[in-house]
């Protein structure tokens, strides 16, 4: 495995953290700031927002070295940890969540790019899975020792640790990242040519609305999982643990179905799979190892459909690459915000948790119609 595609896994490491680390703290910065868990669900939208904003500056900036970006990019999620850190207050903190996600989008769209152009031309899938497993070793590894320091010690310490790897992806994509120039500069107006094509929007809109419907649930996974799964909160990081598992999975499953099937057809696939899962947690919310089990699924469905997505925009945005590489995780993560406030909606009125997964599955169904129509239309059966 090249050190560069290591490096960009780092990325992504620290940014899974980021962004799923507040998933496991939840109640934790509810009581220690004084607000409603419902409230607190709105750090997690901050970030999402941050998301959306920060990837489409990257048209500014798409005559800058690829490796520079990267640096820049590297620096924000240094200083959004850090403010996070910092923080005294609910609007700081909020502040500070929606900094962390400026550089997501970003991120993902530049190194995406980059790992294709590091690898060969029968690895470049793989080479944007590896890309992205930073992430799920995120889920596996850093959030549950992050959520665990923060039962432990204080709901601070998981921004820390975001801090010191922050600092590591700064070293590691100066050091074992190559010079990567500039993308060729075909003018302002032509990053945005791909938005006039139908393909990009319907694999935005399934992208969107799958992430959106998962999110509508996996934003309360703790209240769930404690209030009516019955497990005590000393377990929620091996839960966590758990679920960072069906991630890592997913995402490896995923990539090597990819290479025997259309993606489009295994987006599909596990989007089904998701709403299946999604309506067996509202029903069987009470027993609480079938609903951890049903999470594992449902967290493996959430990356089983991320490298191929990544991919297909970057193959249905020729000349707008950095743009559509940033607009994919600008769908994730407007999906992850209209998930958590939707999610959040039933909780605030007084129902109980399992409710965000019923949520949910109106979202799932309209990634999946979206996701037929790409396939159907655009990657017809050979």
């Amino acid at each position: 495995m090249k050190k560069s595609l290591v490096a960009l896994a780092f990325g992504t490491l620290a940014l899974g953290i980021a962004e799923f680390v507040m998933m496991g703290i939840l109640p934790d910065v509810a009581r220690s700031l004084g607000v409603s868990i419902p409230d607190a669900g709105h750090l997690i939208s901050a970030y999402a927002l941050g998301v959306c904003c920060g990837a489409p500056l990257l048209v500014i900036v798409h005559k800058y070295p690829l490796k520079n970006i990267l640096l820049c990019l590297a620096g924000i999620i240094l200083l959004g940890s850090t403010l996070a850190a910092l923080s005294v207050n609910y609007w700081m903190l909020l502040v500070s969540r929606f900094i962390s996600g400026l550089p997501h989008g970003a991120y993902f769209g530049v190194a995406s790019i980059v790992a294709v152009q590091l690898a060969d031309e029968r690895h470049k899938t793989g080479a944007v899975s590896i890309m992205i497993a930073g992430m799920t070793v995120a889920n596996l590894f850093g959030v549950p020792l992050a959520t665990s320091l923060s039962s432990q010690v204080s709901w601070r310490f998981p921004f820390v640790l975001v801090i010191f790897v922050s600092i590591i992806v700064l070293y590691y994509i100066w050091k074992w990242v190559p010079g990567v120039g500039a993308l060729p500069d075909n003018g302002f107006r032509h990053q945005f040519a791909f938005l006039k094509k139908r393909a990009p929007w319907l694999i935005l809109s399934s992208t969107m609305f799958a992430n959106g419907g998962i999110f509508c649930w996996y934003s309360y996974i703790s209240p769930l999982l404690t209030t009516e799964g019955g497990f005590a909160a000393d377990v929620l990081p091996a839960l966590m643990i758990a679920a960072g598992f069906g991630m890592v999975a997913g995402n490896l499953v995923s990539g090597r179905l990819c290479d025997r099937h259309r993606p489009s057809v295994v987006v599909a696939s596990t989007i089904s799979i998701g709403i299946v899962s999604l309506l067996l947690i509202f029903l069987l919310a009470d027993y609480g190892w079938v609903s951890a089990a049903l999470m594992i699924i449902c967290t493996g469905c959430l990356f089983a459909v991320s490298s191929p997505q990544q991919y297909l925009i970057l193959k249905y945005a020729p000349g707008g690459e950095l743009l559509g590489g940033a607009s994919i995780q600008m769908a994730f993560n407007m999906g992850n915000a209209l998930g958590a406030f939707c999610g959040g909606l039933p909780i605030a009125a007084g129902l109980p948790p399992r409710y965000a997964a019923l949520v949910g599955v109106p979202f799932l169904l309209c990634g999946l119609i979206a996701c037929v129509i790409f396939s159907r239309k655009y990657e017809p059966k050979a």
